[in-house]
């Protein structure tokens, strides 16, 4: 067997057991954070447990998490199949499956009653927990899906739609069972969404000015490693008035510190500036899932 292929069986048995663990930590986190706090996380799971608890308050009915979560995902599961990349879809839905699952399995463990302790340490586990999936090719399904959908597809940015429909949720939440368990909610999708932000920083950009000696060599690591592009800048060093070249490149920021080795490995004495980038307009590559 090659080398390559082994590299490949290790990373697949990697893959698979940090989406497993991730989907274990989901549905622990619903179980000893969110039920127990009677908290509204955002997207499908939110909606999962508000149909969950209409049924259980309005009509006596105990209906499975799982039951209800697996058929909600399925529409996204197939947008995501036929525009996103079969792999993402079939791993991302591997966690749904799994996590809906061990959700209905897992005992309820109490880790404390007080609800802003639920509400921030609950948004750190799952968005954790979310974070891995993701940065393991996939997701935890539901509004996951759309909203990579529309900003990898379509350029629209999502996050106002699905902000709009948690607020939906929590509303209705907060008619329905109290105003006091929605606005806890709202800091549990907060401390969620910053963690995420944190760890995962796919869609995060950082521009890089690079004064350089040796130009051609800096801009080759610059491609291997990213795929990106490079512009050359002449300019004159205002000190020693000697000329100097100046590359400009926008690069993920997951990968600001491997270019940055690697140009330290061509020319150790490369200025070399990180901005973070707010905005970017134009053409950019976006590795596939």
């Amino acid at each position: 067997m090659s080398s390559e292929k082994k590299n490949r069986i290790k990373y697949e048995i990697k893959t698979f057991l940090a989406l497993t663990i991730a989907s274990a930590v989901i549905a622990f986190n619903l179980k000893s954070f969110v039920q127990t706090g009677g908290l509204f996380p955002g997207g499908f799971s939110g909606l999962t447990i508000l149909i969950q608890q209409i049924g259980e308050r309005f009509f006596g009915l105990n209906i499975a998490y799982s039951v209800i979560y697996l058929p909600l995902n399925l529409i996204p599961a197939y947008i995501g199949f036929k525009y996103i990349g079969s792999r993402f879809t079939l791993s991302s839905f591997y966690v749904v499956f799994l996590s809906g699952i061990l959700t209905d399995i897992f005992p309820a463990v109490t880790i404390t009653y007080d609800t802003l302790l639920i509400s921030i340490f609950g948004g750190i586990v799952g968005s954790a927990s979310i974070s891995i999936c993701l940065i393991n090719g996939a997701s935890a399904g539901g509004t996951d899906f759309i909203s990579i959908y529309l900003s990898e597809k379509k350029g629209i940015d999502a996050w106002n739609y699905i902000l709009l429909g948690n607020v939906v949720i929590l509303t209705t939440a907060g008619i329905l069972f109290g105003f006091d368990k929605a606005l806890y909610s709202i800091i549990y999708q907060y401390a969620s969404t910053q963690v995420i932000q944190l760890l995962f920083k796919r869609y995060q950009k950082d521009t890089l000015f690079i004064i350089t000696e040796v130009p051609d060599a800096v801009y080759g690591r610059i491609r291997q490693i990213t795929h990106h592009d490079a512009t050359r800048i002449d300019a004159t060093g205002c000190f020693e008035g000697a000329p100097r070249q100046i590359l400009y490149s926008v690069v993920g920021r997951e990968q600001v510190n491997r270019v940055i080795d690697a140009i330290k490995k061509v020319d150790p004495k490369a200025f070399i500036n990180v901005i973070n980038t707010e905005q970017l307009n134009g053409r950019f590559y976006k590795p596939p899932y």
